[in-house]
């Protein structure tokens, strides 16, 4: 009330008009935990510190670029005369999993850096409670809303589920305002349908705690992320290995008579040259000669870029979630979408194949990524791994009833410690019901009418006692209809009799 003073004449008093709104959170922010090049912000080191970033140019800026991966070169009787095996030490995928994010649609999101490339992947850098390392510096985090780790599968099996449960148990028991996207252990290769069958290994393996907070996708896909370009000879870890093979399909061609002896003795001095070439200039002159002489060379360079092309979809999905959200909503099932920068499945999967991914006996479903002819690579899928459970069998239900609790939660909390009576209830009640019209208006609630849509309930004798309120408690009762996907489409046809 505006004070009145003494002195004669007119005072001010405003009064607010409109009741306070809720905010809609965020729905789509993931956070990525894995290996970089480097971790620094400036001079400030962020390792293990989560750090927001809003595109691939930023991610270079603060955690540096790809790895080189290594291999090791062998002679082998198949048809083409080698076998390339990657040194485990080497292999990380998280800058490239950022780059399929980003192809993707991705925006804004998290990086937790756990170690640079010098030390081989290891599973205590995932989620260390103790060093507060990996998956635990998300505790203190409460912007993100989806948790990937792509470089799980480059784990033992063992570990790899075991991260994945801890995954599980983060968004759904300590957080709860999140949602882990789960790559399939071994999804490069296809299904064997008996005991060691990889979907059902990877069904034990993850347990039955919190499955509604998370969704899995099979198989890996082959993209076009990692260019012929950003890989050579160097890639070799035993160079020798390499000349000698080359060298030996030179005199091949020597003895059949497809190059005389100069021409083999001059491609055989620059093969020499892959041993002892060092600087970056001297490579990639070396690197051009050698890719028109060498047929052979040309196809070990692309075996090395078809393998580092083989990621896990989960990055992409990340990406997917959030385009779908930011062009249309939470409630969209992020399915039915094609994937960008991609060729297409590791393993090509039919309908009869999909059945038992997306309806198995135990309900932890496994999202499929397929070709269809015209259409490209899809997401066809749209299920939690909670697949027996009516109330969280979709991906897109868990998502939005997590953004509405979020966003009314927040909006509630300006009303801790208000006087817990009828005014500060119909404020409250007011507020919710507002933005719940507005959800209503934007699809994500299903109903004819509001009333059809949702129900907020609060008051007492409605959910409150008298001794609620003496011990302090404001209870709020909200019922909702959210839209759910139409996930089986059936079109009846039958015959009828000619009218005219």
């Amino acid at each position: 009330m505006a004070t009145v003073l003494a002195t004669p004449g007119v005072y001010i008093e405003e009064k607010s008009a409109f009741a306070s709104s809720v905010v809609s959170v965020a729905t789509a922010v993931p956070a990525f935990i894995g290996y970089t090049q480097t971790a620094r912000r400036g001079t400030k080191s962020i390792k293990n510190v989560p750090t927001r970033i809003s595109s691939f140019a930023e991610f270079e800026e603060f955690f540096g670029s790809a790895p080189k991966t290594q291999f090791t070169l062998s002679e082998d009787a198949g048809a083409v005369g080698y076998k390339l095996d990657v040194n485990p030490a080497s292999h990380f995928i998280l800058h490239s999993a950022m780059r399929f994010f980003f192809a993707n649609g991705g925006s804004d999101c998290y990086i937790v850096s756990i170690g640079d490339y010098s030390n081989g992947v290891n599973a205590k850098d995932f989620n260390d409670l103790a060093t507060e390392s990996g998956l635990p510096t998300l505790l203190k985090e409460m912007e993100p809303t989806l948790v990937v780790i792509p470089e799980a599968v480059l784990l033992s099996e063992e570990e790899c589920f075991s991260l994945q449960q801890a995954m599980l148990l983060h968004c759904g028991f300590e957080m709860k305002n999140r949602f882990a996207i789960l790559d399939v252990y071994n999804g490069n290769k296809a299904r064997t349908f008996d005991e060691s069958d990889l979907a059902n290994r990877f069904r034990e393996g993850i347990g039955s705690n919190f499955l509604q907070w998370g969704a899995a996708y099979y198989p890996f896909v082959k993209t076009t992320i990692i260019a012929s370009s950003e890989v050579d000879f160097t890639n070799i870890e035993n160079r020798d290995a390499l000349v000698e093979l080359l060298s030996k399909d030179v005199n091949s061609d020597l003895e059949a008579k497809i190059i005389n002896q100069a021409r083999a003795e001059a491609i055989k001095a620059e093969i020499a040259k892959i041993s002892t070439a060092s600087s970056s200039n001297d490579i990639s002159s070396l690197q051009a000669t050698l890719k028109t002489i060498s047929p052979k060379l040309n196809g070990i360079l692309k075996d090395m870029v078809d393998f580092l092309n083989v990621l896990p979809p989960s990055a992409g999905m990340a990406g997917v979630f959030t385009m779908v959200d930011a062009s249309i909503n939470v409630a969209k099932s992020p399915a039915n979408v094609s994937l960008g920068s991609v060729v297409s499945p590791a393993v090509l999967i039919t309908g009869d194949n999909q059945e038992e991914l997306n309806l198995p006996l135990n309900g932890k479903a496994i999202n499929a990524i397929r070709s269809f002819p015209g259409r490209g690579v899809l997401v066809w899928g749209a299920r939690t791994l909670d697949g027996n459970s009516q109330d969280w069998r979709y991906v897109s239900v868990r998502r939005t009833m997590t953004f509405l609790e979020q966003s009314i939660k927040s909006a509630a909390e300006g009303f801790v410690f208000e006087p817990n009576n009828d005014t500060t209830w119909s404020t409250l009640r007011a507020t919710v019901n507002n933005f719940l019209v507005n959800q209503w208006q934007s699809g994500l609630l299903a109903g004819l009418s509001p009333e059809d849509a949702f129900e907020v309930n609060i008051g007492l004798g409605v959910t409150m006692t008298p001794n609620d309120i003496l011990d302090g408690i404001l209870r709020m009762s909200i019922k909702v209809a959210i839209t759910r996907p139409a996930e089986f489409i059936v079109i009846t046809f039958e015959q009828q009799q000619q009218k005219s």
